[in-house]
C-alpha cells in the first residue's frame, strides 16, 4: 500500500506535510520532523546576510583563480526553470564568474523553457552548450521504468541530466559546478516513497532494464553512478559542486520578476514545470497513482521560508494544478511520444505498485552515504 493506514490520517500543524509520508513523524505541538529540521539545523546554518555575502565572494575568488587562462571557469546545468535560471544570473552578474551554460535535452523540453534558455543566454552574453540524449534510449527506459511500477519514474530523466552534466564536466576538467539547489524553495525534501530516491543508482537501473527492458541493450542512455560523482569525482578528482542561491537573499516571487524585467524571462505555474515529462508526472502520475503530492513538500518549503501561508498552500493542495481538460490531452500526448497506445499507458497506470525494493539496489550504501554528509554537517536538509 503507498499510504500507511494502519495510523490515523495526520497533517503538520505548521507545513502541510503529512502521513502520505509513511515514516513521518510529530512531535507535541503537532510539528512535523521536516519544521522541526528546518528550525534545528537549516535555519541556524543558512546565512544571506553579510556573512553569506563574505563566503559568496570567497568562493568567487577561489574559482576564478582556479579558472584562470581557461575558457571557463565552471559550468551550470541549466533547466529553463527558475532555480537554475536564477543561479546563472548570481554566477555571473554577482560573482563575476565565466560559466558555461549546460542543457541535457531528454526530450521533453516545453516551449516556455526553451525562450528562457534562449533569453539567459543573450541577456547575460554567456556560452551554451546543449547535449541531446539519443531519444530512443531515453524512451525505451522510461517505458521499461513505467512497468517496473514503481514511483520514481522521473530518476530517468534525472539520470540523463546529472549524468551528462557529469561526464561532460570531467572530459572537459571543469572542476568547479554551480547548482541551483537551496534551502529557500527546497528545504522540505521529497520523501523517497514519494519518488525521491537518493539519486543515481545503477544497480537498480540494470535490474530494471533486465526485467522490464525491451531485451536489448541500451547502452545509448547515459549512467554515472551516484558513487562515482560522490566518491571518484568529487573526493578523488577534486570537482566541487556551490550552492550560491543559499548565500543570497533568494525569494521565489522576486526572483521572477528579477529576471522578468531583465530577460523576458517566463515564469511557469508551478514547480518542475519546464519538463512536459515531470509536469505530467507530478500533477497526474503520481497523486492518482500513488496518492503522493510533491506540492505537499514544495508549498511546505515556502511556508517554512516565509514565502506562501500554510491557509494559501492548504487552499492550492485542494485541486489540482491543470484542469482535467488539459491533463487527458497530456496523457494522450505522453502515450503516443514514448510508442504507447493510450490504452497500453492506461494499463501501466494500472498495473500492481511496486517500489524500488522490488528490485536490487544500493540503497542502504547510498543512504550510509547520506547520513554521514548529514552527521559532517555536508547535508542540512531531512533525507529518509
Amino acid at each position: 500500500m503507498t499510504i500507511n493506514r494502519l495510523k490515523p490520517y495526520h497533517v503538520c500543524s505548521k507545513c502541510i506535510m503529512d502521513t502520505s509520508d509513511p515514516s513521518i513523524r510529530f512531535d507535541e505541538q503537532g510539528h512535523c520532523d521536516y519544521c522541526n529540521n528546518f528550525d534545528a539545523t537549516i535555519q541556524l546554518n543558512w546565512h544571506t546576510g553579510p556573512e553569506g555575502l563574505r563566503q559568496l565572494d570567497q568562493k568567487a575568488d577561489a574559482i576564478r583563480q582556479e579558472g584562470q587562462g581557461k575558457d571557463f571557469d565552471c559550468i551550470i546545468g541549466l533547466s529553463g526553470g527558475l532555480d537554475s535560471s536564477y543561479a546563472a544570473y548570481i554566477a555571473k552578474e554577482k560573482m563575476g564568474l565565466r560559466p558555461l551554460l549546460f542543457h541535457v535535452d531528454a526530450g521533453w523540453n516545453t516551449d516556455q523553457a526553451v525562450g528562457n534558455i534562449e533569453k539567459l543566454v543573450d541577456g547575460l552574453g554567456l556560452d551554451l552548450y546543449t547535449d541531446v540524449v539519443n531519444w530512443e534510449a531515453v524512451k525505451r527506459m522510461q517505458v521499461a521504468f513505467l512497468r517496473a511500477g514503481i514511483p520514481d519514474q522521473d530518476l530517468v530523466q534525472d539520470a540523463a541530466f546529472f549524468s551528462g552534466l557529469y561526464k561532460f564536466a570531467r572530459k572537459y576538467k571543469i572542476k568547479h559546478i554551480i547548482t541551483g539547489s537551496n534551502f529557500s524553495t527546497e528545504c522540505c525534501r521529497e520523501p523517497e516513497e514519494w519518488g525521491g530516491y537518493l539519486g543515481i543508482d545503477k544497480t537498480l537501473f540494470g535490474d530494471i532494464w533486465a526485467k522490464c527492458g525491451d531485451g536489448q541493450p541500451n547502452d545509448e542512455f547515459p549512467l554515472v553512478d551516484i558513487l562515482v560523482y560522490k566518491v571518484w569525482y568529487q573526493k578523488v578528482l577534486g570537482m566541487k559542486v556551490h550552492h550560491p542561491l543559499n548565500l543570497v537573499p533568494y525569494v521565489k516571487k522576486d526572483a521572477e520578476d528579477e529576471l522578468e524585467s531583465r530577460f523576458g524571462w517566463q515564469r511557469f505555474q508551478h514547480k518542475h514545470h519546464e519538463s512536459r515529462f515531470t509536469r505530467f508526472y507530478e500533477d497526474y502520475w503520481l497523486p492518482r497513482r500513488f496518492g503522493y503530492e510533491k506540492r505537499r513538500a514544495h508549498f511546505s518549503s515556502l511556508i517554512m521560508t516565509g514565502q506562501m501561508t500554510r491557509d494559501q498552500a492548504l487552499d492550492r493542495i485542494s485541486r489540482p494544478e491543470m484542469d482535467e481538460h488539459f491533463l487527458k490531452q497530456e496523457f494522450e500526448y505522453v502515450a503516443h511520444k514514448l510508442g504507447l497506445t493510450v490504452d497500453e499507458l492506461q494499463q501501466l497506470f494500472d498495473s500492481p505498485k511496486k517500489t524500488y525494493r522490488d528490485y536490487k539496489n544500493k540503497r542502504d550504501l547510498i543512504g550510509l552515504g547520506a547520513n554521514l554528509m548529514r552527521k559532517l554537517g555536508l547535508e542540512k536538509r531531512y533525507f529518509r
